[in-house]
């Protein structure tokens, strides 16, 4: 360190886990590291589990509260998975975090083979999903729902904000079978109080109705979406916004319900690849209904994505609020 900078504090990197509040937004720290201890008090059978990321899925305020039921494997996700099927088997509610790329890329056949198939009662929550940090490609969860979506008896959750998240663990928790849930961490914005909202698992919500699109949501496009409904009001575009936190199973009455609506653009927006996620499962959805609204999706594209700051990246591959809002405008 040159002498100019001596007795400076260092300034780290954001890429990791940058934050993906707006300047100013409401925000909630750890949403899901103190909701899991709030379970675990009133419920002796939670566990937490994770691969040496205790600090970076928030699951550090589980283990200061509750340290005889905290269990770190180290770096080894298919020992976590493996572990929590065994968990499971004994009658205890592991939850397992990770990052989303070593669940789905690397634990994925632990997952589908020891979890999965036996039904087990393993909720897996997944920090870093989609285009949420800007180390690229070993770090970028672009395909964890694809990946994931074609396994039996797994529930497949993405949370918008840390309301979300607060109700979405004990919803999980109750649920008999495996789950995986994209996770939210850190300082998470605060946006669905706003909309009389309540998670349901299984349930999808319109959040605001409009007469112009209908987005169809999941995850942080969900606030963003609510972002750009306020900000087209001044060019007299009424958007609504349809909000779908559970991938799988999808809630297809209230999809096909308002897709059915007619004079209204369809537009699916997700902070995942437009291979096989959110998008193409509304899509079969809609088709086999014999529902064929005009239809656009708003994803990130097949491809390995560029490294860098995250405001740059949502705008360079069409996910923030600026990018969403033009490229409406352009389809109506």
């Amino acid at each position: 360190m040159s002498s100019a900078n001596a007795g400076k504090p260092r300034l780290k990197t954001s890429a990791m886990i940058a934050s993906i509040a707006s300047e100013g937004q409401r925000t909630v720290s750890a949403p899901f590291g103190h909701a899991l201890v709030e379970l675990a008090s009133r419920r002796a059978d939670i566990v937490g589990m994770t691969a040496d990321l205790g600090k970076y899925t928030d699951l550090h305020i589980f283990a200061q509260a509750f340290p005889e039921r905290f269990f770190q494997m180290g770096m080894a996700e298919q020992l976590l998975m493996g572990a929590a099927g065994g968990m499971a088997k004994e009658g205890f509610v592991p939850f397992a975090t990770t990052y989303a790329v070593f669940a789905s890329r690397r634990a994925y056949d632990f997952i589908h083979q020891v979890i999965a198939e036996e039904n087990l009662n393993v909720k897996i929550a997944c920090a870093l999903p989609g285009l949420t940090t800007g180390y690229g490609p070993s770090h970028t969860a672009t395909e964890d729902i694809a990946i994931f979506r074609g396994v039996p008896n797994l529930t497949i959750v993405d949370p918008c904000d840390a309301l979300d998240i607060q109700q979405a663990v004990p919803a999980i928790a109750a649920h008999q079978g495996p789950v995986y849930m994209r996770l939210l961490r850190g300082r998470v914005p605060l946006v669905l109080d706003e909309y009389d909202y309540t998670f349901e698992l299984g349930k999808a919500k319109l959040l605001r109705d409009g007469r112009d699109v209908l987005v169809i949501s999941s995850g942080i496009l969900t606030m963003r979406a609510l972002e750009v409904a306020d900000a087209l009001q001044a060019d007299s575009i009424d958007v609504a916004v349809l909000h779908c936190p559970t991938i799988k199973p999808l809630d297809q009455e209230t999809i096909i319900r308002e897709a059915s609506r007619g004079g209204r653009l369809v537009v699916v927006a997700e902070n995942h690849s437009a291979i096989g996620g959110l998008g193409e499962a509304v899509a079969g959805t809609l088709l086999r209904a014999g529902v064929a609204p005009s239809f656009r999706q708003i994803a990130l594209p097949d491809a390995f994505l560029d490294a860098g700051a995250l405001p740059t990246l949502h705008d360079r591959y069409g996910i923030s609020a600026d990018a969403i809002a033009e490229s409406l405008k352009s389809w109506l």
